[in-house]
């Protein structure tokens, strides 16, 4: 049985993962965290950049090593990158160490959220909509794997989908130190 508070946010780019992580923190008085923010943090350039210099395998590594160090910490709410889940030994990490929430969407709304993003080196691709609906057919059964709960993010509102979890979050997630 899980005792630790922490809750880890798992879905594909454009979910809501950081919008709705940060909100949460902040209503549950957490310490919100994100992974690829952090990554940015340590390295001092942005993902594309670490995608351009050390390829997607190199990014790969660098996320697994953070996303074990922050899953140590207490009190915290983490959006994950969307390819997170691709590791095993991450998947299992998060599963055990924290309560763990699949912000799904279709890749049609994900499309329409990120189009003009160029900041997602995945979808600098002459089809991003078919780039989404490949990532979401080979990560949608990890997400499901590793999620204690899953909802749709893809129409609501941000601030009615905290609400909704905020509701549905096991009393040991809602507790703050």
């Amino acid at each position: 049985m899980r005792t630790s508070s922490n809750i880890y946010l798992v879905g594909l780019m454009g979910a809501g993962k950081t919008t709705i992580g940060r909100a949460l923190a902040r209503r549950l008085g957490k310490t919100f965290i994100d992974s690829d923010h952090e990554i940015e943090s340590r390295t001092g350039v942005t993902i594309p950049v670490v995608f351009e210099l050390e390829g997607e395998a190199g990014f790969r590594q660098r996320e697994a090593q953070i996303i074990a160090e922050l899953c140590r910490s207490e009190q915290t709410v983490l959006a994950t990158g969307g390819g997170a889940v691709l590791d095993p030994a991450t998947r299992a990490r998060l599963s055990e160490r924290g309560f763990v929430i699949y912000l799904r969407a279709n890749p049609v709304d994900l499309w329409m959220r990120t189009r003009d993003d160029r900041s997602r080196p995945l979808l600098q691709t002459a089809d991003p909509l078919a780039r989404l609906q490949a990532l979401y057919q080979a990560r949608d059964p990890l997400y499901s794997e590793v999620a204690d709960l899953i909802v749709d993010s893809g129409k609501q509102r941000s601030n009615a989908l905290v609400a909704r979890l905020l509701n549905e979050l096991p009393e040991s997630c809602k507790a703050s130190a």
